[in-house]
């Protein structure tokens, strides 16, 4: 199998947790901001380490993602709410709940999206959602 290239069947997608999308998903878009990050410029190891955290935490996700709602695509809508709709038990003391959700709303988009095999969709988005970053 080759896990860097996926295209999973999309039922075998759909019977997945949206909270295991997320754990997925959470990973996918980490390795993004570290990417996006490092091609960005010369920073230390400590200042892209600070730099990757202030992006995946829930606020600045909860934020980013506003600039995708009006271009998700329907199917894409619809797991976003299923994994913002989970129930996880806690959430970090930095963010409010509902920055936790929305948050996790996004990680199971981006989890779906990478098993999915669509890259070139996780692609645009991200593009869309660090556009006007520095």
């Amino acid at each position: 199998m080759d896990y860097f290239h996926l295209s999973e069947d999309k039922q075998d997608i759909l019977n997945m947790s949206s909270l295991g999308l997320a754990y997925l998903g959470d990973a996918v878009y980490e390795v993004m901001v570290r990417s996006w990050l490092c091609l960005r410029g010369k920073l230390t190891p400590g200042a892209l380490h600070r730099s990757a955290l202030d992006y995946v935490a829930a606020p600045r996700q909860a934020a980013l993602l506003e600039k995708l709602l009006p271009v998700l695509r329907p199917e894409e809508t619809q797991v976003f709410k299923r994994g913002r709709n989970a129930n996880p038990h806690s959430h970090p003391r930095g963010a409010t709940r509902r920055e936790y959700q929305v948050a996790t709303g996004l990680e199971a988009l981006f989890g779906w999206l990478y098993l999915r095999g669509e890259t070139g969709r996780l692609n645009e988005l991200f593009e869309m959602m660090m556009e006007g970053e520095d």
